[in-house]
């Protein structure tokens, strides 16, 4: 069996009792970065095989983990923080676990996409999700697509990018509510909402840092700036 384990987005409390005793009672643990999941499971005092799963790798140890699978061999699958498979990798070894008739179990918890969503205060009851947009080529095709859709629009940002999506969207939808949610959960969390252009003076005056998510409120709520 394989299991989908949700784990903490920053704050180490923030995981179910289930995913603790499913991360106990498993074999193995496959994860994106050893030295990151290491630090979750020594705080909850569990020892076990982990193994890299990444972008990387994934293609390469499918056969073998399958293989391991059909032996009686449970695995959790985990990511570096939040739900397995929201922009990380697994939807491949996902697909041939299936294909081989073994049973994949998902353990639901935290997910910086939802946590955003629930303190938006507009409209969420229908969203659209972009994960990460194109760095370069289709950047601004999509930018533009993205500014037709009528729903809110949830996305993921880097540190390196944060003040390019800011003055792109400014350009295109200078108009529209923008929430950005930085480090959730974690010692700094930070939530800041305005258009673009106030939300990019505020990275000017204080130099971005950490993990982003995006959201861009319904396209035609109105809102006191």
């Amino acid at each position: 069996m394989l299991y989908i384990v949700s784990t903490p987005i920053g704050n180490l409390e923030d995981i179910t009792f289930r995913a603790i005793n499913v991360l106990k009672d498993v074999d193995l643990i496959l994860c994106e970065d050893t030295r990151v999941s290491r630090i979750l499971l020594n705080h909850y005092q569990i020892s076990k095989e982990l193994i890299p799963l990444n972008a990387f790798n994934e293609s390469k140890k499918i056969s073998e983990l399958v293989l391991q699978l059909e032996r009686g061999v449970s695995m959790a699958l985990i990511s570096d923080a939040g739900t397995p498979l929201i922009s990380d990798p697994g939807a491949r070894l996902i697909g041939a676990v299936k294909k081989s008739g073994i049973k994949v179990v998902p353990v639901p918890g935290p997910s910086s996409l939802t946590a955003a969503l629930s303190v938006a205060g507009f409209a969420t009851d229908e969203f659209f999700y972009i994960g990460f947009l194109p760095q370069k080529k289709g950047r601004q095709k999509t930018l533009k697509e993205i500014n037709d859709i009528e729903c809110a629009v949830v996305m993921f940002e880097s540190v390196y990018r944060i003040k390019k999506l800011l003055s792109e969207i400014d350009a295109i939808m200078p108009d529209r509510r923008v929430m950005v949610c930085r480090e959730l959960t974690k010692k700094f969390e930070e939530i800041i909402e305005g258009n673009a252009a106030q939300l990019s003076e505020r990275f000017e005056e204080n130099e971005p840092r950490g993990e982003f998510v995006i959201i861009l409120a319904p396209k035609n709520w109105k809102h006191e700036l």
